[in-house]
């Protein structure tokens, strides 16, 4: 049985809603893709996701506040993707990836997208394929199909405005990220306080750590040299006039941050996390994820930035080529092909 030229693809998103981060904007940029390419996309979620998506995806909302388990949900799940019977279902994720485990029928595929590391992936096991989204979640894989794709974004448009007024009297360092514990912006404030660079350090983002670390900033004196705008739409228009972009994650997927700042030609320094091992140049990693590293390289780094922006021009290249949505898209897509051939 021969493929179709315009795949029915089914993308599943298990998380709770609320809650808007790199899995779910990876989601919401991939079906953009996939529209445009031609094929027809449906999105299960979150009612709270509904309006992130265009009128082009045709949208299910799925109470999967619920956990994996739920008998209900699970009976949901099953009614809407026999109503849709589509060749592709994708699951973006853990949790997706247990609810959709046995659900494929025959002509469709299933297909997982792991966005993170985790002690394990059985619950991808009896998936058709399974994408990693770098080079550390790949290697980890036992599954007999698998296939590496980075992250790929659309940038902003320049016209697009920012949530907060970018600065333009001096240069700066930029963070960007959720405010949570495992993005390790204590350790960044505290090493960023420590050195007191001539810049100043930006952190672009919201989440439960906020007021933690504003009241860290305060009791550490450093409020005019640490600054905490809140969330950013676009921090693409940031990251083109900052002077590094730093990550103090303790562990990532693939961060979005490292994508947008070397598309915007700008210059990264990272804890040595799954995205920034496979692209950054060594010496712009930290040797460990802890305090004590991160501050090395900061002190190592900070001083010549003109340097680091040299080391790291084939990184931008590779950045503008490699790491686009036309190029996630293009690579997701025959995958599914791919996958589609082995078992029609």
């Amino acid at each position: 049985m021969s493929t179709p030229d315009h795949l029915t693809v089914a993308q599943l998103i298990a998380t709770p809603g609320g809650n808007w981060g790199g899995m779910e904007k990876h989601t919401a940029d991939l079906v953009e893709e996939l529209v445009r390419r031609g094929h027809k996309v449906h999105v299960l979620a979150h009612p709270d996701y509904r309006n992130r998506f265009s009128p082009e995806i045709t949208f299910h909302p799925l109470p999967t506040q619920w956990g994996r388990r739920n008998p209900l949900l699970k009976l949901r799940l099953r009614r809407t993707l026999r109503k849709l019977s589509p060749d592709v279902l994708h699951a973006q994720g853990n949790k997706a990836a247990a609810l959709i485990s046995g659900m494929g029928t025959q002509g469709s595929i299933t297909v997982g997208t792991i966005h993170g590391t985790k002690s394990s992936h059985k619950d991808f096991d009896k998936l058709d394929g399974v994408i990693a989204v770098s080079k550390g979640i790949h290697q980890a894989l036992s599954h007999p199909n698998t296939r590496l794709i980075h992250n790929g974004i659309k940038p902003h448009s320049t016209e697009v405005k920012t949530t907060h007024p970018v600065p333009r009297a001096q240069a700066f360092a930029v963070a960007v990220g959720r405010i949570e514990p495992v993005k390790q912006f204590d350790n960044l404030i505290s090493a960023w306080a420590t050195l007191k660079p001539t810049l100043p350090l930006y952190i672009l983002g919201d989440g439960s750590e906020a007021d933690t670390l504003k009241a860290q900033i305060q009791r550490l004196g450093v409020d005019s040299l640490i600054k905490l705008p809140g969330y950013e739409n676009n921090p693409t228009a940031w990251l083109k006039q900052a002077s590094v972009c730093v990550i103090s994650s303790e562990r990532e997927g693939f961060p979005y941050a490292l994508i947008e700042a070397l598309l915007a030609g700008c210059p990264v320094l990272s804890t040595p996390v799954n995205g920034a091992l496979d692209l950054l140049p060594d010496e712009s990693l930290a040797h460990s994820t802890e305090l004590d590293a991160l501050h090395t390289l900061l002190s190592e780094q900070l001083a010549n930035l003109e340097s680091l922006k040299k080391a790291q021009i084939e990184c931008f290249a590779h950045a503008s080529k490699e790491l686009t949505l036309e190029a996630m898209g293009r690579r997701t897509v025959a995958f599914y092909y791919e996958l589609l051939n082995v078992h029609s």
